[in-house]
C-alpha cells in the first residue's frame, strides 16, 4: 500500500531542511502549499491586530507539504526526519502531521524495481 503524508510546518524557514530529510528518507517529491490555521486565520479579522503589527507577523503563515510514499517504512522515516528537525511535533508551534494509507493511486511514477499495485 501506499501512504500519504500531510505535514504543516510552523516555520516556513525550515522548509529546504524538511524536503532534504524527506528526500533522503524515500519520499520521490511533494506539494507544497502556502497555509493558514482557523486561529491565525480569525486572528487578522480583529480590527486591533493591526494597531500592534510588526513585520513578523505579517509573514506568519505555514506551509503545507503532502508526500505519497511507497511504504509506511518511508511515511515513519518521514515522521523521525521531521521531528529530528523541527522537534516533537507534541509540544506546540512546531507542527502538524498526519499519515494514512491510500486506497487508490493514479499518476504517480513506480519508484525504479516497486509495484504501484494496491
Amino acid at each position: 500500500a501506499m501512504y500519504m503524508i500531510m505535514f504543516v510546518l510552523d516555520d516556513p524557514d525550515r522548509l529546504d531542511e524538511v524536503l532534504d530529510a524527506w528526500e533522503q528518507a524515500g519520499t520521490q517529491g511533494a506539494t507544497i502549499i502556502e497555509s493558514t490555521g482557523i486561529n491565525r486565520y480569525r486572528g487578522r479579522s480583529l480590527p486591533m491586530r493591526y494597531v500592534f503589527t510588526t513585520p513578523r507577523r505579517q509573514e506568519e503563515g505555514h506551509i503545507t507539504l503532502f508526500a505519497i510514499v511507497s511504504s509506511l517504512e518511508v511515511a515513519q522515516a518521514c515522521l523521525e526526519a521531521t521531528e529530528t528537525l523541527v522537534g516533537d511535533l507534541n509540544l506546540p508551534n512546531n507542527g502538524v502531521i498526519a499519515i494514512w494509507p491510500l486506497a487508490i493511486v493514479k499518476g504517480v511514477p513506480a519508484e525504479e524495481g516497486g509495484e504501484t499495485d494496491l
